[in-house]
């Protein structure tokens, strides 16, 4: 298997287990969020899918400057809607990554626009599943403060 291969694995195993934790969160509780500061569970949701189109502007070394997601001015509905429409934005990406050598991913460079701090790509590109892990980890705490049942995503 190569390194593609591999984060590509990684990061589908992450989206599939974020999934079951988004849809176990009830549509009624779509706009609640746990403060005035953070983000209601489906802008979460958003924010989590929509990474994946500047993920790839990123690693293809595209310009950021006056970056501009797809989503902008984009209603929010449901996890479905999320869903369907961030899919060919998350099918880019992973076709791109499927696209680098081994010898790229352990050798090209990537600064990330947000920090400027430079990373070999494909420990930039196991980074991106993090922050899709965070969002996991602060969604089931939106679960749990709701009370509700919260999906077992540990098997």
């Amino acid at each position: 298997m190569t390194q593609a291969e591999l984060i590509i694995s990684h990061l589908k195993e992450i989206r599939k287990r974020s999934i079951i934790l988004w849809k176990g969160l009830p549509d009624v509780y779509y706009t609640w969020k746990p403060d005035d500061a953070a983000m209601t569970a489906l802008e979460m949701i958003r924010h989590v899918l929509q990474a994946d189109y500047g993920w790839n502007i990123i690693i293809n070394k595209g310009d950021m400057t006056n970056y501009r997601t797809p989503w902008e001015n984009r209603p929010y509905q449901n996890l479905k809607d999320e869903l369907e429409f961030a899919e060919p934005y998350r099918q880019i990406f992973l076709e791109r990554i499927h696209l680098f050598s081994d010898i790229e991913l352990s050798t090209t460079e990537i600064i990330h626009p947000g920090n400027g701090e430079k990373k070999i790509l494909g420990k930039y590109l196991l980074r991106t599943g993090y922050h899709e892990s965070v969002h996991a980890g602060q969604f089931l705490s939106y679960l749990r403060t709701l009370g509700v049942e919260r999906p077992l995503i540990w098997y």
